[in-house]
């Protein structure tokens, strides 16, 4: 009895993922890593104090104006943050990485703050920094004929400064869409999909045929 060969299996489809799963899948990881980043991130509080140039009866507003952006330049300088290291109980490299200062070039006036992981050291910090540059500027106002008054005395925040969960997640989940994106833009395109060919089979040879073959 003869056998009839059997026709060879069609190849089965691969299921392939709709393109915007890049997408949706990119702004998922992203925001879980944005979230965790700022769940996790230890906080940062932000104090700030101010001063202010004052001239006395032997000079004028504008002198006291440049004096106020060189006070702002020597603020951060060790001579003065040595001074204050004492009173904010950190050393003078801590105040020197975390303090910054800024001057306005239309008022005479200085402004200092601190960043700090405690509320209380943040204020602690400016504050200590704003009575050490008054009392810098203190010992050279005959000279300068200038007085450095504390205009405002930091107070201890709040609310962190830094970027929270529900912050760092939708950032996180933009920028997680935006890779999704390109990496959908770069993916290698087919131009067009090949159909499927069928496989032409041969049929059972008949008996009669096989006998005038032998």
């Amino acid at each position: 009895m003869t056998e009839h060969p059997r026709p060879p299996a069609s190849p089965r489809r691969t299921r392939t993922l709709p393109p915007w799963s890049l997408l949706a899948a990119g702004a998922v990881a992203g925001g879980l890593i944005g979230g965790a980043y700022g769940a996790l991130k230890p906080p940062v509080y932000t104090a700030t104090a101010y001063v202010v140039a004052v001239p006395t009866e032997k000079s004028d507003p504008a002198s006291a104006l440049g004096f106020a952006q060189a006070y702002g330049r020597v603020a951060t300088q060790l001579a003065v943050l040595g001074d204050a290291q004492v009173a904010a109980g950190v050393p003078a490299r801590t105040l020197q990485r975390h303090v910054q200062t800024a001057t306005s070039p239309d008022a005479p006036m200085v402004s200092i703050t601190a960043t700090a992981p405690r509320a209380d050291l943040a204020a602690d910090m400016a504050n200590a920094v704003s009575r050490a540059l008054t009392a810098h500027a203190e010992s050279s106002r005959k000279t300068t004929k200038v007085e450095l008054q504390q205009f405002a005395r930091a107070v201890r925040p709040t609310d962190p400064s830094s970027a929270s969960p529900a912050l760092t997640g939708p950032v996180g989940a933009s920028a997680g869409g935006l890779l999704g994106g390109l990496a959908l833009l770069a993916r290698p395109r087919r131009d067009r999909e090949q159909p499927d060919v069928p496989v032409a089979v041969p049929g059972p040879a008949h008996a009669a045929d096989l006998g005038g073959a032998l």
